[in-house]
């Protein structure tokens, strides 16, 4: 009888490392469908529409923007919001003016993308970005239009709610 149980823990550790290494190299986790010239290049499309024809307050359209990620600094961020088109061509844009124009400016993209990147402070932010009154400015900016949050004095970090919409900004504005 020892050959038997030596044979069945031989096999449980031939199994237990197969495990192992399926784990390690990623293989257990479910992966998102990669976007490619295969029937499911609009996954997410296809589930949206799927949502819609569920809501009929929607049914004329929706617009969603959605993100799943861990910035460079570890932190994680989900985020999800969606719109009804019908809304978002009925409401005045000019009240949102402020908010866009605040990433119009190279040196406040570059803040933004710091601060993602894990530079908090004022100290951190500024290096070789000119004046430190020209850099006060211009996180007075952001914070004034939402894309920036003071933690305590002189510490500043991108709010979770506008991560996902910032990064998608960034994503449809890419050339």
């Amino acid at each position: 009888m020892p050959t038997d149980n030596t044979d069945r823990l031989a096999d449980h550790l031939a199994d237990l490392d197969a495990r192992v290494a399926r784990l390690e190299a990623g293989a257990s986790r479910p992966q998102a469908p990669t976007p490619g010239p295969e029937a499911d290049t609009f996954w997410a499309l296809e589930s949206l529409r799927a949502r819609r024809g569920d809501h009929q307050e929607t049914a004329e359209g929706l617009v969603m923007l959605t993100g799943s990620l861990n910035l460079p600094t570890g932190e994680p961020v989900e985020w999800q919001q969606g719109a009804a088109t019908s809304d978002l061509l009925e409401t005045d844009w000019s009240g949102r003016a402020g908010a866009l124009a605040a990433l119009g400016h190279p040196v406040r993209i570059e803040l933004l993308r710091r601060t993602l990147n894990g530079a908090r402070t004022t100290s951190e932010l500024g290096d070789d970005l000119g004046s430190t009154g020209q850099l006060h400015h211009h996180l007075r900016q952001l914070v004034s239009a939402g894309w920036l949050g003071q933690r305590g004095r002189g510490t500043y970090e991108v709010p979770p709610a506008r991560v996902v919409p910032l990064l998608t900004i960034m994503t449809g504005v890419a050339g």
